[in-house]
């Protein structure tokens, strides 16, 4: 699980370097996106990767795939992520 926290607003852009990091980490199964708010096409990307992972694995006959979560109004000070 990888945990990323942005204080403001969670763009398409911070979507596309969230999708860089996780991708550098084939192991990871979980990305939560904890911002105060996001974007309806940072949404689309992270579930769009989500959705390529899991095809290209049905493809290759591997057991992979990642769950995306998004919980957006309130950023904790107290967990510990990946600032954006």
């Amino acid at each position: 699980m990888v945990l990323f926290k942005k204080g403001g607003t969670f763009t398409e852009e911070d979507a596309r370097k969230v999708i860089e990091i996780v991708s550098e980490r084939p192991n990871e199964r979980e990305i939560i996106v904890m911002a105060e708010h996001v974007t309806e096409g940072a949404k689309r990307r992270l579930w769009d990767y989500a959705r390529g992972v899991q095809l290209m694995a049905d493809m290759t006959g591997e057991d992979r795939s990642v769950r995306v979560e998004i919980l957006e109004g309130y950023v904790s000070k107290h967990m510990k992520g990946i600032e954006l």
